[in-house]
């Protein structure tokens, strides 16, 4: 008699139409107002051949300078301590708490390579606008760089056998992942801006 186990997952939390109508319109225009008045951030863009804006590099205070990031904070600060039990994480008393959060808008054309988000232990992106063919997020298997001579996986194999699976969000999709997993975003071929906000969470005191 024979068995295998299944060990070691890798985690993906999806959560859709995590916030209303009012709120994704709010964050939509304090997105677009920043992407033409953060001068700071359009620099550091244009120096780092960054497709479209990112707030990442100028703006650290965006919960408490708009209050619509105030609001989506307070939302995935619920979400975020659900993984963590999800996870079956010993916080020893702390709780996962929001250590930046950052504003994205890509054009058509834009995109975004492989990377991970160090000193952190749950990343994630909400998504307030995504057009028609935006295309998914991509993550890869941690595992990868370790398989040597593993051949291929077939073309057909079931989805948590692939060496990269794509999650295609919508507008109020939620997407949370344990930080040291590699992910990326495929070229953007929609007709239109694609508008998220990304965000890094620590451990911090329950204080």
């Amino acid at each position: 008699m024979s068995k295998i186990t299944a060990l070691f997952p890798t985690h993906i939390y999806r959560a859709d139409a995590i916030a209303g109508a009012r709120l994704n319109a709010e964050l939509e225009v304090a997105a677009l107002s920043l992407s033409r008045d953060d001068a700071a951030g359009l620099r550091w863009c244009e120096k780092h051949g960054y497709p479209g804006y990112t707030s990442y590099a100028s703006l650290n205070d965006l919960p408490w300078r708009i209050p619509a990031f105030g609001k989506l904070e307070r939302l995935l600060d619920r979400h975020a301590a659900n993984l963590a039990k999800a996870l079956h994480w010993d916080l020893k008393g702390g709780k996962p708490k929001c250590d930046s959060l950052w504003v994205n808008v890509m054009p058509e054309g834009g995109h975004h390579t492989s990377h991970i988000h160090p000193n952190s232990v749950i990343s994630g992106t909400y998504y307030v606008k995504v057009p028609k063919g935006a295309g998914p997020i991509v993550y890869e298997d941690p595992r990868l760089a370790m398989m040597m001579a593993a051949p291929p996986r077939k073309s057909g194999a079931p989805r948590e056998f692939k060496s990269h699976v794509s999650e295609t969000p919508k507008a109020g999709t939620l997407l949370l992942w344990e930080s040291w997993l590699r992910h990326e975003v495929p070229l953007n071929r929609a007709d239109g801006e694609r508008i998220s906000v990304s965000f890094n969470y620590v451990i911090g005191s329950d204080s």
